[in-house]
């Protein structure tokens, strides 16, 4: 297994002057398509489940250790260096459970949170997740969102940097994602950013920095922010965008047609019409591989494949 700890994969990316994706994943289709695509460019890449659109009540029964344990059966034989995150739970409870269930690295949605609340659930998460050797990313600012058609910004502030300074200081956290004009959700325009602001912030926290809203982050900017301290970007509204668009036309050439739904459902088969979404992510994830410089990054682990 190449399962390699967080903190390694940024250490290496800002060296090397590029970012490593997260590339969001809601069952073995997705994630497979993602491994798929990093092994395809020779990239180190950040796999994984995200909590935010997922319900509570499916987290807290089996859900956690369910996406844990698939997720490692994925992983194990993979090529290419990678992480393994449990991305924005809802809870602190929740993503103590993904410490135990195989993630090498969590994070709590908790930027809606009062601040003084999201540093006490942060701070215990880092002591928790660094015993057992897991990586902790964190939030510091509140990005708005982009829902029916228009932007959401009623929670949101661009991330200080003094702020963020102290933020990491005080919680210990191994990345940070920053709220620097990015956008969740962002899909029918690009956002604007404030790169002076990110160069602000990785001068302050001396902490590699996570860029989330990689969908609608404009990608005349990636060079600059990467160069400015930069090295992981989340992307998920663009890939269920895509896997769905995939499907639907799938579906549509059915038409006439009598397949056997054996082979037209689940089958992993080239019939399959999730195999159509999956091979629309792996198309989407290597573009974003090279965009973000990542692209053939693999080979200089060495000895730590």
């Amino acid at each position: 297994m190449t399962l390699l700890p967080l903190p390694d994969l940024m250490s290496h990316a800002r060296a090397g002057g590029y970012a490593v994706g997260y590339f969001e994943s809601w069952d073995s289709y997705s994630l497979e398509a993602v491994l798929e695509a990093a092994e395809m460019e020779a990239s180190p890449v950040i796999v994984g489940f995200g909590a935010t659109m997922l319900a509570d009540e499916w987290l807290d029964k089996r859900g956690i250790p369910f996406l844990g344990a698939s997720g490692r059966a994925l992983i194990e034989g993979c090529r290419v260096p990678v992480s393994f995150l449990l991305n924005e739970t809802h809870t602190l409870a929740q993503a103590l459970v993904g410490i135990d269930c195989g993630f090498n690295a969590v994070m709590i949605d908790s930027h809606r949170w009062p601040v003084d609340e999201a540093i006490s659930a942060t701070e215990k998460l880092v002591m928790a997740a660094h015993a057992a050797g897991v990586a902790v990313e964190a939030e510091f600012g509140s990005m708005p969102d982009y829902i029916g058609n228009e932007i959401v910004a009623g929670h949101a502030y661009m991330t200080d940097p003094a702020e963020a300074a102290t933020f990491v200081a005080q919680t210990g956290v191994d990345v940070l994602a920053v709220a620097v004009g990015n956008v969740h959700l962002l899909t029918d325009f690009l956002a604007e950013i404030d790169v002076p602001r990110v160069l602000s912030i990785s001068e302050a926290t001396n902490t590699p920095l996570a860029i989330h809203g990689g969908t609608g982050f404009p990608p005349k900017a990636v060079a600059e922010v990467i160069a400015n301290g930069v090295t992981k970007f989340n992307v998920g509204t663009r890939l269920k965008k895509n896997f769905l668009e995939a499907v639907v036309e799938r579906t549509r050439s059915w038409s006439g047609s009598s397949p056997s739904v054996h082979d037209l459902v689940g089958s992993h088969k080239d019939s399959d019409f999730l195999v159509a979404g999956k091979s629309a992510i792996t198309e989407t994830v290597r573009e974003f591989m090279r965009l973000y410089g990542s692209s053939g990054k693999a080979n200089a682990f060495g000895k730590a494949l």
